[in-house]
């Protein structure tokens, strides 16, 4: 797989195709959006799913993890769907997590979805993360700083290929704000140009879609893609 390179607050980070993202600097690994044990909680509510989500997620972020060998790992809240997804976690899926725990850092960032902290699982529970000039968070501030680092939307966005249309998840970046594509097995997706995203990135940016081996870039105009 080939990351691409960008930079922000005068530091190099790397986004993975698989959707991560990799500051070599801090030796820091982030991913957002898990929601483990979506599932699960689709099973409670009589929409039954295949009750896998959680085991693909994890075999993914394994991945990930020997890739890029990191010291810490900043899982950028909505980890889990809901607030008791963590205690219905199988047994194997907590031993994995705990063996992760073990080898790095885990900094876990309060989501909508999962406001309080994991039920037995280490780390530490953070509302955001500050490192250097970067913020870890789940949801944009109201006023970016350089070197924000976001998720919640699932951002996607649809470009036409030669048997039609693709819809894939992505990055959006404009050298201020890094907003993360979701990375659980069973996220659904927000596209680029609705105005919950369009509107944080008022004088556009870049997307970078997620591909199979590599990332593919192209501008976004943001809020301005929205004005008739």
């Amino acid at each position: 797989m080939t990351a691409a390179p960008i930079h922000m607050a005068g530091e190099r980070l790397m986004l993975d195709p698989m959707g991560a993202l990799f500051w070599p600097a801090q030796r820091l690994l982030a991913v957002s959006d898990l929601h483990l044990e979506k599932g699960s909680s689709f099973a409670r509510k009589g929409m039954l799913l295949p009750p896998w989500d959680t085991h693909a997620t994890l075999e993914r972020l394994a991945a990930l993890l020997r890739r890029w060998q990191p010291a810490v790992v900043v899982a950028l809240g909505d980890s889990f769907h809901d607030a008791e997804g963590s205690e219905r976690l199988p047994r194997s899926e907590v031993a994995r997590l705990a063996t992760m725990a073990a080898a790095h850092r885990f900094i876990w960032i309060q989501g909508n979805h999962d406001p309080r902290p994991p039920c037995g699982l280490d780390g530490e529970w953070l509302a955001e993360f500050q490192l250097g000039p970067m913020v870890f968070r789940h949801q944009a501030g109201a006023e970016p700083a350089t070197g924000e680092i976001v998720g919640h939307h699932h951002p996607k966005a649809v470009v036409q290929a030669r048997s039609g249309a693709v819809s894939r998840p992505c990055f959006v970046f404009d050298g201020r704000r890094l907003m993360m594509p979701a990375f659980g097995a069973y996220t659904g997706g927000l596209d680029i140009t609705d105005p919950a995203i369009a509107r944080l990135y008022p004088r556009g940016g870049r997307v970078f879609l997620l591909g199979k081996e590599r990332l593919f870039s192209f501008a976004f105009a943001g809020r301005r893609s929205r004005v008739a």
